[in-house]
């Protein structure tokens, strides 16, 4: 396999200088031979300093790529690696332990590693008292079973011997906030500025507690709110200068505010101190005006107190021009609305949500939202730009947009015995249609399907001549409408004209002679009815 290098600003340099070289030798002394010796020293220079250049950068890379992977060796190296002989010796003998039960084809696990083996080198370089260990569960099956652990990844903290489960993020920085707050330390106490300024550089968001005193019940209350969170760190101080290094707009004591490392970068608490409050008040600020979701935030995301979420869906490229003005759009939401932000070409993150709205195949910038409170999802269907994405937004919070139910195309249903029904068409052919309708819901991962629709098909031939009687089929996979909901494949329904709002559910476990016999008494004349047969 041949490897091509980009070239270099001085490959560029070379081809020009070689040019123009070139030309003076041939229009202006073709002949002198000294003159000729001169160019070629001068080339053989520049490609001399060429290669000194490509070979510097190419160290360099090198360098760096080593000085990586030494870092991630000797992080990895500070985990324990459990095993059937030192797992039950390493939990019973130290206090705390925070363990990793991972299988080596587990994606999210492997995903995981590198931030686990980094939070242990940071909790190392704070002196924490607790172990970091992994346990690969698929070569030790029984050990794994022993520690309760059933799924990957799984993260459980051993207290004792006693294990807990784990309830923190899972970036490096979230696990050692985590693991700190339930060794002992919920709030890092910071006295001088150069404290405060080593740690700016080291949490991208936190809540900075300002308090006259560490006493009294705004404090205890702030301390108890600490405790309760598992995802930010709380740092306190009574000093104002250390205050103003952490949030400058302090102006008195017993303050409290969340420091983010992006544009909405401070908000302040308002309300009284107590522990429910503050809690509630750092569920509805932690997150960023838009937050890029993520295998491992995704669980933070959907659990989240803002029940209202638009979902932008965007290559990674054309989300950068509509970044700001999201965020813009987002300030105005704030608290009211979650902005949530999907690569659309990560299929394992885009793919579920776009199935929802049968756009699963879409890789064009697209707008969604969902209502969380219950199971209303909703589609901005004109063009993605800033100002229909606010109005989509204000529509999300006032309920002024309508709920989007999925529809595959029209079909021509010309000379069709069975209609085929989508969403679209659902109103007119079944629920406005003076004529009965029997209906059969189907998707097309039904074993049993099959069987029932060649059942229907049957059943549309033997009642051909009936004109108040229409048969038709929808796919309940790539379709939906308000008045269908259905759970179970196949089903089937008859709508009776005039009493369209209570449709009479037939047994798909009926033979079709059964069948027939219950249409026909449904739908005939009872002066009319006969036994039909099939």
């Amino acid at each position: 396999m041949l490897f091509y290098q980009r070239p270099t600003s001085s490959f560029f340099l070379l081809t020009l200088t070689f040019v123009l070289l070139l030309s003076s030798f041939i229009n202006i002394n073709a002949s002198d031979p000294a003159s000729s010796e001169d160019d070629s020293d001068d080339l053989e220079q520049l490609l001399a300093l060429d290669e000194q250049e490509d070979q510097l950068q190419q160290d360099q890379e090198s360098i760096s790529r080593f000085s990586e992977a030494e870092v991630l060796s000797k992080a990895q190296r500070i985990v324990l690696e459990l095993n059937s002989d030192n797992s039950k010796r390493v939990i019973d003998e130290n206090e705390f332990v925070l363990l990793l039960g991972y299988a080596p084809w587990c994606v999210r696990s492997a995903e995981l590693m590198p931030h686990f083996a980094e939070a242990a080198t940071s909790l190392k370089e704070l002196g924490s008292p607790i172990v970091m260990a992994k346990l690969d569960a698929e070569r030790y099956p029984k050990v794994a079973s022993l520690l309760d652990i059933k799924g990957f990844p799984t993260l459980l903290l051993f207290v004792n011997g006693t294990p807990q489960a784990y309830t923190g993020g899972f970036s490096a920085e979230e696990m050692v906030i985590w693991a700190r707050k339930k060794t002992g330390v919920p709030v890092i106490r910071i006295s001088a500025v150069n404290e405060a300024e080593d740690f700016l550089k080291k949490y991208h968001m936190f809540v900075i507690g300002f308090f006259e005193k560490f006493g009294g019940s705004d404090y205890e209350a702030f301390v108890k709110a600490a405790t309760a969170d598992n995802e930010i760190q709380f740092a306190e101080t009574n000093n104002i200068e250390v205050a103003k290094v952490l949030y400058p707009d302090i102006k008195a004591t017993n303050f409290l505010g969340i420091v983010k490392n992006e544009p909405e970068r401070y908000t302040a608490y308002e309300g009284t101190f107590e522990m429910e409050n503050i809690l509630q008040f750092l569920d509805y600020n932690k997150f960023p005006l838009v937050t890029k979701l993520t295998e491992l935030n995704s669980v933070r995301v959907y659990s989240s107190p803002v029940k209202l979420q638009v979902y932008v869906f965007a290559k990674a490229d054309d989300f950068k021009a509509l970044l700001e003005p999201l965020q813009n759009i987002a300030r105005k939401f704030i608290t009211k609305v979650m902005f949530v932000y999907i690569d659309i070409m990560d299929e394992n993150l885009s793919k579920p949500f776009l199935t929802l709205f049968g756009l699963e195949e879409s890789k064009n910038t697209l707008v969604t939202a969902f209502d969380n409170k219950g199971t209303s999802k909703y589609l901005l269907q004109s063009d993605p730009t800033p100002t229909n994405i606010e109005e989509f937004s204000s529509g999300l919070l006032d309920g002024s947009i309508s709920t989007y139910f999925k529809s595959q195309p029209i079909p021509d249903n010309n000379n069709a015995s069975v209609l085929a029904v989508v969403g679209k068409t659902f109103d007119d052919l079944v629920l406005s249609s003076p004529k009965n309708v029997l209906l059969e819901v189907y998707t097309p991962w039904c074993i049993n399907c099959e069987t029932t629709s060649k059942q229907v098909e049957k059943l549309a031939k033997h009642f051909k001549g009936l004109d108040d009687l229409v048969f038709a089929k929808i796919d309940a996979s790539a379709n939906e409408h308000p008045k269908l909901q259905v759970n179970d494949y196949p089903s089937l329904f008859l709508y009776k004209a005039g009493e369209k709002d209570n449709p009479i559910k037939l047994s798909t476990k009926s033979g079709s002679k059964e069948l027939a016999a219950f249409i026909n008494k449904q739908v005939r004349p009872k002066d009319q009815a006969a036994k039909d047969e099939l």
